[in-house]
């Protein structure tokens, strides 16, 4: 059987995961439009109750604000809702949600999980940091800027590292391979979004190409995209300390990913209403109705970088498909060039319009190399 090409270029590996072998042809006619982004407006920012600050950090307002440009744009001030909750923890667990998401399979639900598996695993994500990405602070009118960092081929000699270190979060995901490329993608990770999947499948593809663990790192922490039931139990699991009681993971110890001393406060979980609301608002497929649509969702590096979106006051994405992808590899840390494979379980032709439409917004600054 052959091993199948990773379906994103931001390194998703759910195609791989799942033994999906629905390859589409995009054509020509799926590239995003072309052509040169506008100018970056000058604008104080407008939210009243910023994100927060990183550690360290001085003072310093925004000149730009991606909330400032969403307010300024029609189509998309009606697609943003800053009151979803991003993430879920034990505060906002209640019969009134069990009841709602049990009725939706997974990413957007719980249909077919045992109660008992979420709501322990929920009841150890009790801490006021377990709520919010940033961790609680103060509000403050400091600028958060944050990088979103993808696995395309375009990184491949962009030498964009000293650029995203400069950010104050750095988000990366799945195979994210740093060592023999700090030039082109930097050294920094505060965020590593993953599903259990898409982790444990990197590890494998990957290894070769140097990505023989996952980030680790004091004050990194990790974002668990809730895909299947194994996430919620790898969760518990990695929070208790203990092995992998259940499941496809059974006997696995978490502590082989995440480190000895992986407490609590390390853990983040993609609330799978917030993933609802993305899907439906920003990236509803045509394959929702379709014979995939058991099998469609956002790819993961779109669930990370729309997770910054709803976080960070401004945001830049490097590594992302953009309109002139058949240019690079697949990855960046691809040894000989791999042409990116479209699968049926994202629609990376919807992804790549969203990025440049909101480049073009001025709500995301994306990164382009004209090959």
């Amino acid at each position: 059987m052959r091993l199948l090409q990773p379906v994103s270029p931001t390194g998703s590996e759910e195609a791989r995961a799942r033994g999906i072998n629905h390859r589409l042809d995009p054509g020509r006619g799926s590239r995003a439009p072309a052509g040169a982004p506008p100018p970056r407006r000058e604008v104080s920012p407008i939210r009243g109750n910023t994100p927060g600050s990183f550690p360290g950090s001085e003072s310093r307002p925004c000149r730009y604000s991606l909330a400032q440009a969403i307010q300024q744009d029609p189509h998309f001030r009606a697609l943003f809702n800053f009151s979803q909750p991003v993430l879920l923890a034990a505060g906002l667990f209640s019969q009134e949600l069990w009841d709602s998401l049990s009725q939706r399979r997974a990413p957007y639900g719980w249909q077919g999980f045992p109660r008992q598996d979420i709501a322990s695993t929920l009841s150890l994500l009790n801490s006021s940091d377990s709520a919010q990405l940033l961790g609680s602070r103060e509000p403050r009118r400091d600028c958060i800027r944050c990088a979103v960092v993808g696995n395309g081929g375009i990184l491949n000699g962009s030498r964009q590292g000293p650029n995203i270190d400069a950010h104050d979060y750095v988000f990366r995901l799945n195979g994210a391979v740093i060592k023999g490329f700090e030039k082109d993608v930097g050294t920094k990770t505060s965020f590593y979004g993953f599903t259990v999947n898409t982790m444990k499948n990197s590890l494998i593809a990957y290894r070769t190409a140097g990505f023989t663990s996952v980030p680790r790192g004091q004050d990194l922490r990790y974002i668990f995209i809730p895909s299947d039931l194994r996430d919620y139990v790898m969760l518990r699991s990695a929070i208790l300390g203990v092995r992998v009681p259940s499941g496809i993971d059974k006997g696995d110890r978490p502590q082989t990913y995440f480190g000895p001393e992986a407490s609590a406060s390390k853990f983040k979980l993609l609330h799978p209403a917030f993933i609802s609301y993305l899907t439906e608002r920003f990236l509803k497929s045509k394959r929702i109705i379709s014979k995939f649509k058991d099998l469609y969702m956002p790819s993961t590096g779109a669930l990370m970088l729309l997770t910054a979106l709803h976080t960070c006051d401004q945001v830049s994405a490097y590594g992302f498909i953009t309109s002139n992808y058949w240019k690079f590899s697949d990855h960046y840390f691809d040894r000989v060039k791999q042409p990116l494979v479209f699968y049926a379980n994202h629609d990376l032709s919807l992804e790549a319009a969203l990025w440049w439409d909101l480049h073009k917004a001025g709500i995301l600054q994306l990164y382009q190399h004209r090959a």
